[in-house]
């Protein structure tokens, strides 16, 4: 045990101390912070493509209103003068664009087409915007057009909410954004399931293949056993991840409360931002408030240590796997690239299996994925924060932790043959061959 102890405390020193560590560590969580600030200014730029378009209404379809709203990039003058005569000396005036409003003949019809006049075609936002103010206002002639009255008519848009209740009384009455909620944390947390295991796994893999490379390994073996060797190496290497990530979960959000500050919205930009009939924003903030209560209320005391239960027992698993395909491996990386294929495979499956847990997580795939030892460390975690029955998780927990024992053995034995074996090129079946052989 104490020699055991000594590889981990290797392990995990030598990798904390390096600067590549320190720097990613540091570096990783401002960089995610940067993208997400970064994206947010993206979807919330506003062009700066200031358009004044003359605007010819020869349906009289705007009626008293007198003309279009005006926008921060986008500025209506109604005319007089005729289309032909703005087009042949728009050149020579303020405008940038000619928009033709022409006369309704059918106010049955669902279909109405204005024209646009300038000097090659406008962006997207530019027409999205023209669009949106010009049904608007056809809506409203064709009101008053047929004499319909407005708060009837929105009356008939009715939109429909779907409320979950339980069938006992005795259980909790989920929320409409509960579903949402859950779908965000079961992601999440597959997801870093999903990375966790590749990175810390390879990690465990370069390792063994660089310490077989540079024979330092056969040093260490005349001292320890390959099993403890191996088995500290694991350890060592999942302590090391189990502390960067800590410390990505402080820092991860504290800078990104930090950048949303320096680089956030002020209250007269949101003023400022065109106003959407269609969103009702006291709803949306009541949506918000609940959505943060329902985060809150999640069973984090049964959610956390599972999460950590189903990190450690994945990470034993694969990792354990990594070694064994590590030991085998030579000097080319590409050799061997045919092993990781088998114990690739079962991750990226679960990988797909978790989106569909997320939304459908009581399903029967996501049920018995969910339980399947290899897929249950990124499945089972997408589905805790939708509930599922205990049963479940027990028996999950049991065999991921049995079958993680049971690799650690099975790994062990083919890494104390191929961390010696060198200038031959192992195959799957020379694997299965070195699981039976004697010590």
């Amino acid at each position: 045990m104490n020699k055991l102890w000594l590889i981990v405390k290797r392990e995990y020193l030598t990798r904390v101390k390096k600067r590549s560590f320190i720097i990613a560590t540091i570096l990783t969580p401002l960089a995610f912070a940067l993208f997400f600030v970064v994206v947010g200014f993206i979807f919330s730029y506003e062009s700066d493509e200031a358009k004044h378009i003359a605007v010819i209404d020869k349906g009289n379809i705007l009626g008293e209103a007198g003309g279009l709203p005006d926008e921060a990039s986008l500025r209506f003058t109604l005319e007089n003068r005729s289309l032909e005569e703005l087009r042949a000396n728009l050149k020579n005036t303020e405008y940038d664009g000619i928009l033709l409003i022409p006369p309704i003949n059918n106010l049955y019809a669902q279909t109405y087409t204005v024209y646009y006049y300038a000097e090659g075609n406008p962006s997207l936002d530019i027409e999205s915007l023209i669009r949106q103010k010009i049904a608007y206002r056809v809506r409203e002639y064709k009101i008053q057009s047929l004499s319909l009255e407005k708060k009837q008519l929105e009356a008939l848009d009715t939109r429909v909410d779907l409320d979950p209740e339980p069938l006992d009384d005795s259980q909790a009455d989920s929320s409409k954004v509960a579903s949402a909620v859950g779908a965000i944390i079961g992601g999440a947390m597959g997801i870093i399931m999903y990375m966790t295991v590749f990175i810390y796994g390879m990690m465990v893999m370069r390792s063994v293949m660089e310490e077989k490379t540079n024979r330092i390994v056969e040093v260490m073996i005349s001292s320890v056993r390959p099993f403890q060797l191996m088995l500290g190496k694991i350890v060592g290497v999942g302590a090391v991840g189990l502390t960067q990530i800590a410390i990505w979960a402080v820092l991860i959000p504290l800078i990104s409360f930090v950048l949303s500050l320096v680089f956030g919205f002020d209250q007269p930009q949101v003023n400022s931002m065109p106003a959407n009939p269609e969103v009702d924003v006291e709803e949306m903030e009541f949506l918000i408030r609940q959505g943060f209560g329902e985060l809150l209320s999640q069973n984090w005391w049964m959610i956390v240590p599972l999460f950590i239960f189903y990190f450690l027992g994945g990470y034993f698993l694969y990792a354990s796997l990594f070694a064994a395909v590590g030991s085998a491996m030579g000097d080319d990386l590409g050799e061997g690239q045919s092993l990781t294929i088998p114990i690739t495979i079962p991750v990226v499956l679960a990988f797909y299996i978790m989106f569909v847990s997320i939304q459908s997580p009581h399903s029967s795939l996501s049920v018995w994925s969910s339980i399947f030892p290899l897929f249950s460390p990124i499945v089972m975690p997408a589905r805790l924060a939708f509930a599922p029955p205990l049963w479940q998780i027990f028996l999950s927990m049991a065999l991921l932790a049995a079958t993680s024992i049971f690799f650690v053995w099975l790994s062990g034995r083919i890494y104390r043959v191929g961390i010696l074996l060198y200038g031959k090129k192992v195959t799957l079946r020379e694997l299965g061959r070195w699981m039976f052989y004697r010590d």
